[in-house]
């Protein structure tokens, strides 16, 4: 009995050491948020096919006030693509090679990571390619960056047991501390957070009741967003409040969130009757039919002086943690 007990601790010590060393412990990947390395080969990147890979990486994010691409990107050639490079946190490969298709791998080399690989067997293969997933190579990385975002602003998060209109609405949301309390009213919440020099990024939520098959549709998102303009947020002088700009139409998308359909919004806001304060918006109107009722959470920012993508895609990652709980 002694032997086997002595054989099955010896074992066990082995078993644990092995798995141990099979276990790899992978570096922290590199790279700021909406910011891609391209591995791309110098000839490809210069010609059509970099080209159209720029189109995809480029896009203009929707809403905002000057022209501002969804991605910040690096090119490198492939046979640059080394022990230096490989903790970049987003990497798309693009190449010409003996398949065709794409592929996406998960902490390869840096955690988290994730890299694209896509490839076709000619040049006007690879342009084909990228056109027809370019909306599957955007969403990869930015769903990434999205989870990423989320996991560091929850680590310092605002006790919103402490705001009455999401109690009284039962829903929540992750707001981090360092957006500060506005307005609560138990029908209007209203969070900001100062960036410098009286520039702001703000999130709202209210909600209002399913009164006609237009608010399912989302038809009248624009007219309830003045609506709640002019009663919860003054502008600087008297008479002013914040409307949605006339001269801009918002962008609207039929989504998905917590599980119910929803109706993203991407549009731009000014002050009426003060022409010297606007910026971009993004709204979520989620139809709760179960409750009859439309639920909106909105994020807008004031920074005149500044580019805003990477405002609005902290506002973007917040509202997308809103949960129904009634």
């Amino acid at each position: 009995m002694k032997k086997l007990a002595l054989f099955t601790v010896l074992f066990s010590l082995l078993f644990s050491c092995t798995e141990k060393e099979n276990q790899i412990t992978l570096p922290r990947s590199n790279g700021s948020i909406n910011q891609i390395l391209v591995v791309m080969d110098n000839d490809l990147w210069q010609g059509t096919e970099g080209d159209e890979l720029r189109k995809v990486t480029g896009e203009e994010v929707l809403g905002l006030p000057q022209r501002e691409p969804q991605f910040r990107v690096t090119q490198i050639p492939t046979k640059a693509f080394k022990n230096l490079f490989h903790s970049q946190r987003n990497v798309l490969i693009a190449t010409v090679g003996k398949n065709t298709g794409l592929g996406v791998k998960t902490n390869a080399y840096a955690t988290p990571q994730q890299i694209v690989s896509i490839t076709a067997t000619s040049k006007e293969g690879l342009i084909k390619l990228i056109q027809e997933k370019k909306e599957e190579i955007t969403a990869v990385f930015k769903n990434a960056d999205l989870k990423l975002l989320q996991r560091k602003l929850r680590k310092n998060q605002f006790d919103i047991t402490k705001l009455k209109t999401l109690e009284s609405l039962e829903i929540s949301l992750e707001i981090p501390i360092d957006y500060k309390l506005v307005d609560d009213t138990g029908d209007f919440l209203w969070m900001r957070k100062h960036i410098n020099q009286g520039q702001s990024m703000n999130v709202i939520v209210y909600e209002l009741p399913i009164s006609s098959i237009e608010d399912e549709e989302g038809q009248n998102i624009v007219s309830v967003r003045d609506t709640i303009g002019k009663k919860y947020i003054p502008g600087p002088t008297d008479g002013s409040y914040m409307i949605t700009e006339r001269a801009y139409s918002p962008h609207t998308f039929l989504v998905k969130m917590d599980s119910k359909n929803t109706f993203e919004t991407r549009g731009k806001w000014d002050i009426i009757n003060y022409s010297f304060m606007a910026g971009p918006f993004l709204n979520y109107t989620v139809v709760d039919k179960v409750n009859n009722r439309l639920v909106v959470a909105e994020g807008f920012t004031y920074a005149p002086t500044k580019n805003k993508r990477d405002f609005m895609f902290e506002l973007e990652a917040i509202l997308k943690t809103l949960k129904i709980n009634k």
